[in-house]
């Protein structure tokens, strides 16, 4: 149903702009689509002939070979937006979501940026400023400390009296840093100096930021985080908790909603957290903040996320609030139209991130051509991709093929929806970690709900091992394999495919055998 907004003139805005590619422009895109408004994407040379593209109305090509030159070129992006008559950016998660110089680039050219204010992108988006806002404001910190590093002072030294007044183990964390970049656990002093050194570096090359502090490293935590929606009114909610402590160096595999381990009495407490945080940097939009919740029922500011996050469909799932649309309105000027008292949870909700990549050897990432990509349907299922049967997973992007996303009434019920999605989820030419989520979801310390932030990185991985296909599988596999094998012969090049996108040799039977779950 199109919002009434977007009924009635004049309108603040008709025509979206989606700054990003992948499955995250394909959301927005429809989202878009669903408010009535006219969608217009960006696109590199790779991405030529991506869905991305085909959903939206218009599309504009983005010259150059590198990030740099394309999704990263924020005065392309606004031109683009210019050259198409659209009003509005989108920016979706990940490339100049983040960046309060590029919000400001787009109010400056006259459009509406679909975002929060670049003072709460730039108080947030740096860890030490956002620690800092948060003592004030009255969130519950992390115990840790800054560490004033410069000129000709003694690095070493000034970070060994920080880190014994913060006491081991403990963490580096790199102000400027996400997703996991420019961090490291110490846990005993003689490590100090080479993690700190590796997370400059990390940081360095991530960020163009070296600078580190210190934190109490919390064991045994989970990763729990609140979605809050504000308007421009100086209204703001929070729409519940998503548990995400299932992760591999930092890196979120499984995430679900609402978290097992929070009571309503947490819950409450961490929602108005939430929203304390918000406010107190004048939010606007849909953002993120993160805690870490020890097993004694305390919670503590990690960061907040200025933009859309990956997993927040889970939330989508368990609230029926469309969080896109809600940016939308909130973009054009529109209160919330919701008060805390409207915001329920109705079931259980869980994603799964499907990805290109190889688990028995560290995750590495995989590429290839997608020779089968047959999405699992039915009741409480949900796939947000970016990818089609016959496209090329590269070295270019990402890695992420999909998210699957289930709801059923309970948390057991939704495990065991997730594990028969991911089993008719059909992805071969390309070495997947379906085969690992499966054998997650379906392992009793997932089903018993304690899984706690460190659980995989101190675990072999060989624990869990993928199962043989089944007979039906197999059968699948052979057909891909065959109609695959005739497709390429043509051009002589039957054996390319084995040597230039997995690395094995052999026939494609074997390659696509290995790349299934």
């Amino acid at each position: 149903m199109i919002p009434d907004w977007m009924t009635s003139a004049p309108r603040p805005f008709d025509t979206v702009l989606v700054a990003n590619r992948g499955e995250i422009a394909v959301r927005v895109l429809r989202a878009a689509k669903e408010s009535g408004l006219r969608g217009v994407a960006v696109y590199s040379d790779p991405d030529a002939g991506s869905l991305h593209v085909e959903n939206a109305d218009q599309a504009v090509h983005l010259p150059g070979t590198t990030l740099a030159d394309t999704y990263l070129n924020g005065d392309a992006i606004i031109e683009a937006a210019r050259s198409t008559g659209a009003q509005a950016i989108h920016p979706g998660f990940g490339f100049l979501s983040e960046r309060a110089d590029f919000a400001n680039a787009v109010k400056a050219a006259g459009l509406i940026w679909i975002g929060p204010p670049a003072d709460a992108i730039d108080t947030m988006g740096d860890k030490i400023s956002a620690r800092r806002c948060m003592i004030e404001s009255g969130v519950p910190v992390i115990p840790g400390e800054e560490i004033s590093i410069g000129g000709d002072s003694d690095h070493l030294g000034v970070l060994a009296s920080a880190a014994a007044r913060v006491g081991y183990p403990l963490l580096l964390k790199a102000s400027a840093g996400g997703g996991g970049k420019g961090m490291r656990a110490v846990h005993e002093p003689k490590m100090l100096r080479t993690e700190y050194e590796a997370a400059a570096r990390e940081a360095t090359a991530a960020f163009g930021d070296g600078t580190v502090y210190v934190e109490r490293l919390l064991k045994g935590a989970r990763h729990v985080e609140i979605q809050v929606l504000a308007d421009s009114q100086g209204n703001c909610i929070h729409l519940n908790e998503r548990d995400c402590s299932l992760q591999r160096r930092h890196q979120k595999v499984i995430e679900e909603a609402p978290s097992p381990a929070v009571t309503p009495i947490i819950r409450e407490a961490m929602g108005e957290a939430a929203v304390q945080a918000a406010k107190a940097v004048d939010y606007e939009g849909a953002g993120t903040v993160e805690f870490l919740l020890s097993d004694r029922g305390e919670f503590f500011f990690l960061e907040m996320n200025t933009r859309l996050q990956v997993e927040h469909p889970v939330t989508e799932m368990i609230t029926g609030i469309d969080i896109v649309q809600k940016q939308f309105e909130v973009a054009a000027g529109l209160p919330l139209g919701l008060s805390q008292s409207d915001i329920g949870i109705t079931g259980h909700s869980m994603e799964a991130r499907i990805y290109a990549e190889d688990p028995s050897k560290g995750f590495l990432p995989a590429i290839g051509e997608l020779a089968m990509w047959r999405a699992p349907a039915g009741p409480g299922i949900r796939v947000d991709t970016g990818v089609r049967e016959g496209d090329a997973v590269t070295v270019d992007f990402d890695p992420m093929l999909a998210k699957l996303i289930v709801h059923a009434p309970t948390r057991t019920a939704a495990a065991r929806r997730l594990d028969n999605a991911l089993s008719d989820l059909r992805a071969l030419g390309v070495i997947t970690n379906i085969g690992f989520l499966r054998q997650m979801t379906t392992h009793p310390d997932f089903i018993s709900g304690g899984i706690t932030t460190d659980y995989l990185d101190s675990r072999d991985i060989s624990d869990f091992a993928e199962p043989d296909p089944d007979p039906a599988t197999l059968v699948a596999i052979a057909a891909a394999a065959s109609r695959f094998g005739l497709d390429r012969a043509g051009s002589g090049s039957s054996e390319s495919f084995v040597d230039e996108h997995t690395g094995h040799t052999g026939d494609p039977f074997r390659t696509l055998t290995r790349s299934f779950p």
